[in-house]
């Protein structure tokens, strides 16, 4: 709300007037969820200023609220009191407190480290095209940007990358930054400190295999689809259609970025695409969806079903059935929230189905690729996408514990009875 205010101000648009209300709204949401969707063009329509308000929100958004609060308490030289760590604890996803606080420093330090990396790399590049102010300010907004997956970018006219689509210092940097923000800072951290503990945690064992497995995957599949379309890949040479199969791959992790023509994908890719926007980024990240140790963990339990084993296991790891039941319930509450939402938006916007479900997926997976939908959404189409988004960063998990009622402990346990599945 207060990024709204401020964005809508006329100091924070290129032309000084005032921006209505619903998109400054629309706006702020999607940088602090770090999602990307914008109704009004983020390089033409806001001022240098409004630019910078934004990328404020999208590294307030990326990185935490309770993470930049503790930033701040540093410089403050004040005490983070044990109801602040228990909070910290939750919103990293740790399972015990020991040693929050030195997270909480690395994933700072790490953040700022990578995004200052990609700057330089970014700038190097821009210089050929910009003016040099301009490039370093383009360098460091697009490394804030796509670390953190937001997706915004300053190219004008939503153009996103598809300028860079052949360039390869581009697509590799963006894709890094992407990765690395989507892996969680947890991984990082255990990456990091694999000299000292000589092995790697189940969770960057799973996070690790299943981020590899989904973008090598998604690229063949991208590839293949594409390869022919004369809308997208077919007039380009053999390298850059490998490379722009990697990137709009690596892109649905939460990312929102494109160096292709996502309205002229053929159905199959955009279906595809949705698929892997759902799926998102892993716990702990800059990133959205129902996680990859979630999409794990059911592929896992269906593994385990088709073969007759009664544990899930990963890694010589069995998972305990409490996770298994949360991953469950986590993708049937995310199925159920697309599910109403798409249909509410096929009512109120007449657009085909497909473009509305990418639309709705992107939304809540907070990755902020479009066909074209948003641009065009009627004040309800947005107010749907703006809680698709917030519903998307908060996850449907959190949101269902903030809103049910207190949970009593039982005491005592139904009879068992059967029926028939399948």
């Amino acid at each position: 709300m207060v990024g709204a205010q401020i964005l809508s101000l006329p100091i924070a648009s290129a032309t000084g007037e005032r921006t209505p209300f619903i998109d400054a709204l629309f706006t702020a949401t999607s940088a602090t969820c770090v999602t990307g969707l914008v109704t009004v063009d983020t390089g033409t329509h806001y001022s240098t200023f409004g630019q910078i308000v934004i990328l404020l929100l999208i590294q307030i958004g990326g990185l935490g609220f309770m993470t930049m609060a503790t930033l701040f308490a540093f410089f403050l030289k004040r005490r983070i009191s044990l109801k602040e760590r228990l909070i910290l604890q939750e919103a990293l996803n740790q399972s015990d407190m020991e040693g929050i606080i030195r997270l909480v420093r690395k994933v700072v330090l790490y953040a700022l480290t990578i995004e200052g990396v990609g700057a330089l790399l970014f700038t190097i590049r821009f210089l050929f095209d910009m003016r040099p102010g301009r490039a370093v300010y383009a360098g460091i907004f697009h490394a804030i940007s796509f670390f953190n997956n937001a997706g915004f970018d300053i190219m004008g006219e939503f153009r996103s990358l598809t300028d860079y689509v052949d360039d390869p210092l581009v697509n590799i940097v963006t894709m890094l930054l992407i990765v690395t923000g989507g892996l969680g800072f947890v991984v990082l951290s255990d990456l990091t400190d694999l000299g000292k503990r000589k092995r790697l945690s189940l969770h960057t064992k799973v996070v690790l295999s299943m981020s590899g497995f989904l973008i090598l995957f998604g690229a063949v599949v991208i590839f293949l689809f594409e390869y022919s379309n004369p809308g997208t890949m077919k007039q380009l040479p053999l390298g850059t259609k490998i490379l722009s199969a990697f990137l709009q791959s690596v892109s649905p992790r939460t990312a929102g970025v494109n160096t292709l023509d996502l309205a002229s994908l053929r159905q199959a890719t955009q279906f595809f695409i949705v698929i892997l926007m759902f799926i998102g980024a892993s716990p702990g990240s800059t990133g959205g969806g129902i996680k990859t140790t979630t999409f794990a963990a059911l592929l896992g339990a269906v593994w385990a079903m088709i073969r007759g084993r009664e544990d899930v296991v990963m890694f010589r790891y069995r998972l305990a059935q409490e996770r298994v039941n949360k991953a469950l319930t986590l993708t049937l509450l995310a199925l159920a929230l697309v599910i109403t939402a798409t249909m509410i938006l096929s009512t109120t916007e007449d657009h085909h189905f497909l473009m509305i479900l990418f639309e709705v997926t992107s939304a809540f997976g907070t990755v902020g690729l479009t066909m074209g939908l948003t641009t065009q959404l009627t004040l309800t189409g947005k107010i749907i996408i703006i809680l698709m988004m917030y519903i998307g960063r908060l996850g449907p998990l959190t949101l269902g514990y903030a809103l049910s009622p207190k949970q009593e402990r039982a005491l005592y346990r139904q009879a068992e009875g059967k029926i028939i599945i399948g």
